[in-house]
């Protein structure tokens, strides 16, 4: 994935490479990144956090080629033993245990320490704010837990009652019998609270998170503390063999995944991780079935589906517009671009979603699938072409519909918003790396023209590299990667 900015130059995530090792920080294994400038300069490489995009989140940096001494290294594994759960997993769960079976005027959480307290921790958690606990509120986590609002790493939105429960009924009616939860702990809740009403088909599910304080609340084959940035579990082999057990599919009980990750996040570790899931839960089947993908589930907004179908080209992305509860704008029922923009993106076939009529869907019977109601069909693209939720128009000269708001320019030869800069944007649309229109930079002929050179080039300066360090910092000073990303959402939802 690359991501340009307006002084020309972007960072890939390198995600193969060879048999190497990568250190790590508080969050597991970190990611190799690459600058690359426009022209085909690619700058020196480094390994920073997979999971925080933001240094002051996770201020792990390290050059690939860097000499890390001894002494750095026990200071590093001395800060990311820091930052490990005061308690394992199975301690949680003995602790859940024990709280569980207390009298009601007893059970109390924590709110300063986010923490359920057992009657001899009540003194030390005296002077902080807590609260009684019930049954029902044990039941819901969620709703007792403080959302981690960071939106480039941890940001928890969680789903609405109407979302969560379509989700289940729909992945329920299509067979599906073990739901995996990555990062979705709503759904984790309500197939729990479904079991004890008894009134559906029972299911199995299992959390991963990276919000360690769900150990608290369920037991070891239900939760595993895991990075879906990089795949590290936490636990180590003890969480992959929880994950391999509920990814095998006995007496006819399918799985299904469904993963709601930060929607800060970047798209190829991600994708990177479910393919991994995928490998995993093939390996588990019989041989007959070895070809075959693991059914899966992943909740982003729309504007993402470029890269999402680039790295994952079985998915389709539906209509379905998911909500939450605690997010502002994100809410189901509001019109044109006021309307949430997440979709589900999923590679079972789009045939099986009935989505509600209620709710402003209709079916398509020439796509064979549910759409919103704005989407009209296109008879000269042949599908419903609406990415957005408002109607689209078809442009002649494009052939090829676009968004509403768009008009087509004759100078750039295109459609674009009406005061879009003539020339600029249609360059920036091309390739990266040698800046023709004509392809993008993966397809780029001489994209690998760099590597030899640079190879001679350090050869010659005794393995020297530029630029220097200080010199990409004060170059990336200019627009932090928060801004790029803000001004192209914006462009992409207008």
């Amino acid at each position: 994935m690359t991501e340009a900015n307006d002084d020309s130059f972007g960072i890939e995530v390198i995600l193969e490479d060879g048999d190497k090792t990568a250190p790590c920080c508080p969050h597991g294994p970190t990611l190799l990144f690459e600058k690359i400038s426009k022209g085909g300069e690619k700058g020196r490489r480094f390994y920073a956090c997979s999971a925080c995009r933001d240094r002051k989140d996770c201020k792990f940096f390290q050059w690939e080629d860097e000499k890390v001494s001894e002494a750095r290294l026990l200071a590093r594994e001395a800060e990311n033993r820091s930052q490990r759960p005061l308690l394992t997993q199975q301690e949680s769960c003995s602790r859940f245990k024990k709280f569980a079976s207390l009298p009601l005027d007893e059970k109390k959480f924590c709110q300063d320490c986010q923490i359920l307290l057992l009657p001899k921790e009540h003194e030390a958690h005296s002077s902080h704010r807590s609260t009684a606990v019930t049954a029902a509120q044990l039941r819901r986590p969620s709703v007792l837990l403080r959302p981690l609002d960071n939106k480039k790493s941890n940001a928890q939105y969680l789903f609405t009652d109407r979302s969560s429960h379509f989700l289940l009924d729909t992945l329920a009616g299509l067979g599906y019998r073990k739901l995996l939860c990555v990062g979705t702990p709503r759904l984790q809740e309500l197939i729990k609270l479904r079991n004890l009403e008894q009134k559906h088909e029972p299911m199995k599910s299992l959390l991963l998170d990276i919000d360690f304080r769900y150990a608290q609340f369920y037991s070891q084959d239900e939760f595993c503390h895991y990075n879906m940035f990089n795949h590290h579990f936490f636990d180590g082999e003890a969480s992959r063999a929880v994950l391999q057990a509920f990814l095998t599919e006995c007496d006819g009980e399918k799985v299904v995944m469904v993963a709601d990750p930060p929607f800060g996040g970047l798209v190829k570790p991600l994708a990177n991780s479910f393919s991994l899931i995928s490998q995993t839960w093939r390996k588990l089947r019989s041989s007959d079935s070895s070809d075959s993908d693991m059914p899966m589930m992943w909740i982003f907004p729309y504007f993402f589906e470029p890269r999402i179908l680039e790295c994952l080209p079985s998915f389709t992305m539906l209509d379905y517009q998911v909500d939450y509860d605690n997010h502002l704008l994100y809410k189901h029922g509001k019109t044109g671009r006021k309307q949430s923009p997440v979709r589900l993106f999923t590679n079972i076939s789009p045939r099986g979603f009935v989505l509600p009529k209620e709710e402003g869907y209709r079916f398509c019977s020439v796509c064979e699938r549910f759409v919103w109601s704005l989407n009209k069909h296109c008879v000269k693209c042949n599908v419903c072409p609406s990415k957005d939720g408002r109607e689209w128009k078809h442009c002649s000269a494009c052939e090829k519909c676009v968004k509403p708001s768009w008009r087509h320019c004759q100078s750039c030869g295109r459609c674009a918003l009406p005061d879009h800069p003539c020339g600029h944007a249609e360059g920036r649309e091309g390739c990266f790396n040698c800046g023709s229109p004509e392809h993008k930079r993966k397809a780029c002929p001489v994209k690998d023209a760099h590597r030899v050179s640079r190879h001679h080039s350090n050869a010659k300066n005794g393995g020297k590299h530029a630029p220097h360090p200080s010199h990409l910092k004060a170059k990336a000073k200019r627009k932090s990667g928060a801004a790029r990303r803000a001004k192209k959402m914006a462009a992409l939802s207008a």
